[in-house]
C-alpha cells in the first residue's frame, strides 16, 4: 500500500502543471490532498481507478481537502464534529477495515500571528477528534499540519523564530501529538536534515533548498510495524509544496 499526500496549492493550477503525470508515475493506492481551492464541480478531473471524495471550503477559492482513492472505504465522514472548525474544508475521514485515513489541511496562524489563538484551539481538538477514532481503530493522518518540529526542519531555525509555523505554541501542539503515542513516520526512518516538503517562491529558496518540512504522515503506534518505508518528492513541482508518502505492508 502506497500512500501519498500534498498540498497542491490549488487543484486546477496543479492541473496544468503535470498532476495527472505524478500519480501516473507514483501510483498511490490513495492519495490526500490540501488546499484544492475548487468544488469538485469546478474541476474535470477524473482518473481510472480512483474514486473521489471533496471537502471544500465554504469560502469559494479556499482551503479544501479531497481524498483519491483504489479501494472504496467503508464510510467517509467530513471535519471533526465541531461547528467552529468545519465551514474550512479542512478534514476528510476515510475509514478502511484496519486503520482510519485523516486528511488535514492545518489552519495556518498567519502573519503577525494574527491566527495562533484560532489555531491552537484547533490542535487542542484536532488531537481529540484522533484519540476518538483511536478508541476505534488505529489512526494514520496525513497533510500539511503547517508547523515544522524541530530545529532540523526548516532551514533557518534561529532567523524563524517566533514567525508562523515556528512557534513554540505550534511546536508545543506537534510535541503533544508525539506524546499521544503517534509516530512521525519520516523521522521514524530518517534523522538527516536538509529534508523539506515546502519551499518559498521568493529568492530562488527551492533551487537552494531553503524550506520547511511541513507536510507528514503520523500513524498510531501500533502501525508502526507495518511501515515499510516514509518518503519526500521534492523533484515533483507543480505547487509550493512537494508531495510526502509512506509504503504500508
Amino acid at each position: 500500500m502506497k500512500l501519498i499526500s500534498w498540498n497542491v496549492n490549488g487543484i486546477r493550477a496543479a492541473l496544468s502543471k503535470g498532476f495527472l503525470d505524478v500519480i501516473e508515475e507514483h501510483q498511490p493506492d490513495i492519495i490526500g490532498l490540501q488546499e484544492v481551492k475548487a468544488r469538485p464541480e469546478q474541476v474535470n478531473l477524473e482518473i481510472p481507478g480512483y474514486s473521489q471524495w471533496w471537502n471544500p471550503a465554504q469560502k469559494a477559492g479556499y482551503s479544501g481537502t479531497a481524498i483519491f482513492s483504489r479501494y472504496e472505504p467503508n464510510a467517509v465522514t467530513y471535519g471533526i464534529g465541531h461547528d467552529a472548525h468545519d465551514g474550512e474544508g479542512r478534514v476528510i475521514t476515510a475509514e478502511f477495515d484496519d486503520y482510519y485515513l485523516v486528511n488535514v489541511y492545518t489552519p495556518n496562524a498567519k502573519r503577525e500571528l494574527l491566527r495562533l489563538d484560532y489555531r491552537m484551539e484547533w490542535d487542542r481538538e484536532f488531537l481529540k477528534y484522533l484519540k476518538k477514532l483511536e478508541e476505534k481503530k488505529p489512526v494514520i493522518f496525513c497533510g500539511d499540519l503547517n508547523v515544522a518540529h524541530q530545529e532540523i526542519d526548516l532551514a533557518n531555525p534561529r532567523e524563524n523564530r517566533r514567525n508562523p509555523g515556528f512557534t513554540d505554541e505550534e511546536r508545543g501542539s506537534f510535541d503533544a501529538l508525539m506524546d499521544a503515542g503517534f509516530v512521525d513516520t519520516f523521522r521514524h526512518f530518517n534523522k538527516d536534515p536538509h529534508h523539506y516538503t515546502w519551499w518559498s517562491y521568493m529568492a530562488g529558496a527551492r533551487a537552494r533548498n531553503i524550506g520547511w518540512r511541513i507536510d507528514y504522515f503520523l500513524t498510531s503506534p501500533s502501525l508502526a510495524p507495518r511501515l515499510k518505508n516514509a518518503f519526500i518528492l521534492p523533484e515533483v513541482m507543480g505547487s509550493d509544496h512537494c508531495p510526502v508518502g509512506i509504503e504500508l505492508e
